[in-house]
């Protein structure tokens, strides 16, 4: 595994962008982009995209997205409906010196930029805290089963600093084995688990488990965002917060459950992104 791309900044963020037959990525991508160009002091952005979404950029795109990377020789099965196995290769194609890679379903509503100070006290920080609606940190385990089974740490992959060290070199390097080892992992190691293909979350959490935990996170801090699944919010697994929530934007200012929201907002429900993209414009 090897850098693809010189370091051009010091500080920013990217997100995967591939676009599948159920979700418009791109669009996430660029409500993600307004809002940080909106509420961050740092301000970066970088897509990394496939070849086919990239045929969808437009003008509009251009104007908030910094860098436009080509994601290097395609991983991601042609049927697979949910590409991850490029995660890793952000690593490899960052333009910047100390990254957060995020999920990008995840938008800004107020400035993080103190993160940064605390984050780059480890090479590598994941997430580890999610919050529900009301803003409150979720105890929530419906969907961790694999974690607890495995004793893995709470990895939320969707909000991860890392910047070029010996350490991130190890934990991407790891993430990419993991992801083409899958089966291994699966069957041999694993306790308990069906998963026939992997979640990034999963991954990252084994990937911290195999090179030290302690060197990938830092424990009770706040860093982390607030996550809209079902069950994370006191509703069922199944449950979209959209139809059970009031929710507005009014400029940044989204509130959700009549609660304001204050810290990185997981959307989860996709479909709603578009309505959330056309009120920034």
């Amino acid at each position: 595994m090897q850098r693809l791309s010189k370091f051009t900044e010091q500080c920013g963020y990217i997100t995967v962008v591939q676009n599948n037959s159920t979700t418009d990525y791109l669009e996430l991508a660029y409500l993600q982009a307004r809002s940080i160009k909106r509420t961050q002091s740092v301000k970066a952005y970088a897509v990394m995209i496939d070849v086919g979404t990239k045929t969808l950029i437009t003008d509009k795109h251009r104007e908030v997205f910094d860098y436009i990377l080509d994601i290097p020789y395609d991983d991601a099965a042609s049927e697979d409906e949910w590409k991850l196995a490029n995660d890793w290769k952000v690593w490899c194609v960052t333009p910047f010196k100390e990254t957060v890679k995020l999920d990008s379903d995840i938008m800004f509503t107020r400035d993080v930029g103190h993160w940064w100070d605390l984050m780059r006290t480890k090479e590598v920080c994941m997430a580890t805290t999610i919050r529900d609606y009301r803003g409150d940190i979720s105890s929530a385990r419906a969907y961790r089963k694999l974690f607890d089974d495995n004793n893995l740490i709470d990895a939320y992959n969707g909000f991860t600093y890392f910047r070029y060290s010996k350490t991130s070199t190890e934990f991407y390097q790891m993430v990419k084995n993991i992801f083409e080892n899958w089966p291994v992992f699966r069957d041999q190691i694993l306790k308990n688990c069906r998963h026939e293909k992997p979640s990034t979350d999963e991954v990252y959490a084994i990937a911290a488990k195999m090179i030290g935990e302690e060197r990938c996170y830092i424990p009770n801090t706040g860093i982390g965002f607030t996550h809209m699944k079902g069950a994370v919010n006191g509703m069922t697994i199944n449950d979209v917060w959209t139809d059970k929530l009031y929710h507005q934007l009014n400029g940044v200012n989204l509130t959700a459950g009549f609660y304001r929201q204050h810290y990185p907002f997981h959307i989860f429900d996709k479909a709603c992104a578009s309505e959330l993209s056309k009120l920034y414009e």
